[in-house]
């Protein structure tokens, strides 16, 4: 760069000066005659003059302005115009030298000052691994295209370490979920198959029904997961109100027996361009957490329109709106990743946002103010149908 940028400037100042030196040459030419220039006597100093006149005949007077003899014929014109120019073309390579020298030292001063801080972004960059991501340029200064450049890879870091610690704890805790059910059945088949008797043989079998229905659940779940991520294969017109109405009714039996009410307030048609069974899926996660995370007494509200999209609200515990992001990391819940229930993984909003994702939407989820949740699932409709009010469907007898 210092060798561009100098030799740039050099190769202008050259050409400038070339320039200026042509056309003082010029201007020299018009303005000096080519004919012998005559000059008073008097005006000429003494060691200049020719033997005949002698200072002591003609004093020199250099402010006399008077004209006196014209005896001394001074050098040709054209030699005089030589003169001229050729001293302007010694002062010209004078100051190309000097003009070089000075265009490569600041340039080389100026290019090592400017680009130091990329310096220090390519050496963190060149430093960094997976064991030392927390570290950052933060680069002070001036608010230039160089801070800005830091700033955003400082920005990218972040990202990427809050990527890999999730990939970390993603792996650890799918470990500990696949691992739990394999360690109960094998402490049930060792322990009850010591004396084994027809009553201990139904438990240990129900036992290893119940870890082998949870290890399934969770190996579909991870599926799931990895196939929103994945994106979809092949899409197909999807009309989500009947996706909607197929997945209360399959919840209705779960509401019952958690005392809580399912209702749609208002359900419009809509068509989307998707995977019906993974569209089945989304919706399943989203009632069946609203109605797992829920009390007593509770309620349920299911709400689609081309407009707001689907709307799941719920009752329930209260969810602190700063933590309402890591509900979407996997086996994350609110107060710890993993609990020992059979219930779940952890990856219900996993899914529904990687199911979402793949098809185009968004997932956007608000704390209510009274507890539980709001989440409404954005996906981009195909042909939005006339609106039809369907009627409230509960889920308490």
């Amino acid at each position: 760069m210092t060798l561009l940028y100098g030799g740039v400037f050099t190769v202008i100042t050259l050409g400038v000066l070339i320039a200026a030196q042509q056309f003082q040459q010029i201007i020299v030419g018009r303005q000096l005659p080519d004919s012998p220039l005559r000059l008073p006597l008097n005006t000429v100093p003494c060691d200049r003059r020719p033997a005949d006149a002698p200072c002591s005949i003609i004093p020199y007077s250099p402010q006399q302005t008077a004209p006196g003899p014209d005896r001394f014929l001074a050098k040709d014109g054209t030699e005089l115009k030589q003169n001229l120019v050729n001293s302007q073309r010694i002062i010209t390579v004078i100051a190309i030298v000097v003009i070089t020298v000075l265009a490569f030292t600041v340039c080389w001063w100026l290019t090592g000052r400017l680009l130091r801080p990329l310096h220090r972004i390519t050496t963190t960059a060149r430093r960094l691994s997976l064991s030392n991501l927390h570290e950052r340029i933060a680069l002070t200064g001036a608010q230039d295209e160089l801070k800005e450049l830091a700033d955003t890879f400082d920005a990218m870091l972040d990202r990427l370490e809050h990527a890999v610690a999730s990939q970390r704890r993603f792996v650890a805790n799918a470990s500990h979920e696949l691992r739990t059910p394999l360690a109960i059945q094998r402490t049930a088949i060792e322990v009850g198959l010591v004396n084994p008797s027809p009553a201990k043989l139904a438990v240990i079998r129900a036992e290893m029904l119940r870890n082998t229905q949870r290890s399934e659940r969770l190996i579909e779940g991870l599926l799931l997961l990895a196939q929103g991520e994945r994106g979809l294969d092949a899409r197909a017109p999807v009309d989500l109100a009947a996706v909607v109405e197929q997945v209360i009714k399959d919840h209705l039996p779960l509401a019952e027996r958690g005392d809580v009410v399912i209702t749609t307030t208002t359900v419009r048609p809509v068509v989307v361009a998707g995977d019906e069974v993974m569209l089945i899926r989304l919706f399943a996660n989203l009632v069946h957490n609203a109605i797992r995370h829920n009390h007593p007494g509770g309620h349920v509200t299911v709400e689609l329109s081309p407009e707001s999209g689907a709307v799941v609200r719920n009752t329930g515990p209260h969810v602190p709106p700063d933590r309402i992001g890591e509900l979407f990391e996997p086996f994350r819940r609110l107060h710890r990743d993993r609990i020992g229930s059979a219930d779940g993984a952890g990856l219900g909003l996993s899914i529904v946002a990687a199911i979402a994702h793949a098809h185009g939407g968004t997932v956007h989820t608000t704390a209510n103010p009274g507890g539980g949740l709001s989440v409404t699932v954005s996906l981009p409709a195909l042909t939005p149908s006339s609106p039809v009010e369907s009627s409230g469907v509960s889920g308490r007898r």
